[in-house]
C-alpha cells in the first residue's frame, strides 16, 4: 500500500509542504505558507511547513500532525486510511474534501482493492494479453 497516500486520500508525494522538506527548499516554505495562509484565513508560517507525510515516520506540519479531523478519525478507530472505513461512502468530513479534491476518491478505491500476488498479477497480463490477440 502507498504510504505516501494520506489518511484522506490526499497524495502526499506532490504535496509542497512534503517537496520543501525533503529537498530543505526555503522559497518553496514560503511560498506554500503564503498559499495556505490565504486559502485557509489563518496565519500559516513558513517555519510550519515541515511535514514528511501524513502516514509516514516524521515531522508534520501543525495541521496534519494534531488538527487533521480525518487523520485523528482514523488512528482512532485503528484505520491505515479512509479506504478501510465502512462508513467511507457517506462520511461527510471526507466529502468536503473531496469536493474540491475529487482525486482523494480515486486514490481510496484503489487502496480498497486487494493487493494481487504476483502470480495472479502475471495470469491478468496474460489473460489481458490473450484478449487483446482475440
Amino acid at each position: 500500500m502507498n504510504q505516501l497516500i494520506a489518511c484522506c486520500g490526499l497524495d502526499c508525494e506532490v504535496c509542497d509542504a512534503r517537496t520543501a522538506t525533503i529537498t530543505n527548499d526555503s522559497a518553496l516554505r514560503e511560498k506554500t505558507a503564503a498559499l495556505w495562509s490565504k486559502l485557509n484565513g489563518v496565519p500559516i508560517t513558513p517555519e510550519m511547513i515541515h511535514c514528511t507525510g501524513c502516514r509516514v515516520e516524521g515531522v508534520k506540519t501543525p495541521f496534519c500532525g494534531s488538527l487533521c479531523q480525518i487523520r485523528k478519525c482514523v488512528r482512532e478507530k485503528g484505520l491505515n486510511t479512509c479506504a478501510d472505513c465502512a462508513q467511507m461512502d457517506g462520511c461527510q468530513t471526507l466529502g468536503r474534501i473531496a469536493v474540491n479534491t475529487p482525486s482523494v476518491l480515486e486514490n481510496l478505491k484503489r487502496l480498497r482493492q486487494p493487493e494481487q500476488t504476483g502470480a495472479e498479477a502475471a495470469e491478468s497480463a496474460a489473460a489481458a494479453a490473450l484478449l487483446g490477440l482475440l
